[in-house]
């Protein structure tokens, strides 16, 4: 069997029911917020655009948030405000002011930008297997240009003006109107991660959820730093290459993580099962994380974190070998690595049968 597969969200059947534009400034730099006092009614071909547009982004996402706070998650702004719209519908607007708002409190240093925000109630949206409605948070910040034709006495001219790019938005958040033991379920997506801290912890001040999908993150992460940090200094390149291949083969080929299964798998001396045991330690003190003994494998995290691997071997001599991290073995297998005492240098002998 495969490991399981966990998706965020389908938006077959989604559709906005109230949306609202407002400016959100900078205070640090003086520029204020500017509020709208009702909402947009869309066209039909403005709509048919916009609602993929912001929703498209959570379909492929693999983490979902809670909310969080010091005393009482109750008193998190985001979450009290869309409380107050998912409960008292009528006050959308009033609300929405009050979230720019709060947006506008965080902009604590000259990077932070300017930009619309776009407040919007969505119906409709399939979680896991229940609909829901949503509120959906997103700040625009930057705009492209593109060139507009005109007719001018009886000729075409064109112009350059600015506009919103409708291929993915800067910032957005989906609070989902549905819980689970941990709370309120939220999304997010942060494509200017200028500042990490200003969308994810000031604004909407979020933490990971404790479930399958953070445990497999994590862990994977865990195996990514152990390769870099105590691997590749101590037996080289390709023995990382390869730890990380094997890893990846483990969580392609298992539903469960149990440590001590893949520590007897992945490592054939004690003493390389010490090290992973002691880095494990002192991973979890730096990272302020807990690395799970055993925990269900989600493959839809397997695969983004997989992309985010290298298994490049870097030469000073300005060649790479770039080692196929789903061909745990060829390492071991296809590539030598020796000494040449004449030229005084290193070297790696790779086996194959044809170029390709």
């Amino acid at each position: 069997m495969s490991p399981k597969f966990t998706s965020m969200i389908n938006r077959k059947n989604a559709s906005i029911s109230k949306f609202i534009i407002h400016k959100v400034g900078n205070k640090f730099n003086s520029t204020k917020n500017a509020f709208s006092e009702k909402e947009v009614h869309f066209d039909e071909a403005s709509y048919q655009l916009m609602l993929p547009f912001l929703l498209k982004p959570f379909g492929s996402l693999v983490q979902s948030y809670r909310f969080n706070h010091h005393a009482n998650v109750e008193l998190n702004e985001i979450n009290s405000y869309t409380s107050q719209i998912f409960d008292e519908n009528s006050e959308f607007v009033a609300i929405s002011k009050h979230i720019v708002t709060h947006l506008f409190e965080q902009s604590n240093s000259a990077q932070i930008k300017t930009g619309d925000v776009l407040v919007v109630y969505f119906n409709e949206i399939k979680y896991d297997t229940i609909s829901v409605d949503a509120i959906g948070v997103f700040k625009i910040e930057n705009k492209v240009n593109f060139f507009q034709t005109y007719l001018e006495n009886q000729s075409f001219d064109v112009a350059v003006q600015k506009g919103i790019s409708a291929k993915k938005i800067d910032k957005g958040c989906l609070i989902l109107n549905t819980r689970d033991v941990e709370g309120r379920i939220v999304l997010s997506v942060d494509n200017n991660g200028y500042d990490a801290q200003y969308w994810t912890n000031h604004f909407l001040n979020i933490k990971k959820a404790d479930n399958a999908n953070q445990h497999t993150e994590n862990y994977i992460e865990f195996c990514t730093a152990f390769s870099s940090e105590v691997i590749k200094p101590n037996y080289g390149n390709q023995e990382q290459s390869t730890f990380l291949a094997k890893t990846i083969d483990y969580f392609k080929e298992n539903e469960v993580v149990n440590i001590d299964a893949f520590k007897n798998e992945i490592f054939e001396e004690d003493q390389h099962k010490t090290q992973f045991e002691d880095y494990k330690k002192t991973f979890e003190s730096e990272q302020d994380v807990l690395i799970r003994n055993q925990f269900d494998i989600v493959e839809s995290v397997v695969k983004k974190q997989k992309r985010k691997i290298k298994t490049e071997i870097k030469l000073d001599t300005h060649i790479q070998i770039k080692l196929d991290i789903d061909a745990p073995d060829a390492a071991e297998e296809y590539l030598e690595r020796g000494y040449d005492e004449e030229k005084k240098m290193k070297y790696y002998k790779v086996y194959f049968n044809e170029e390709s």
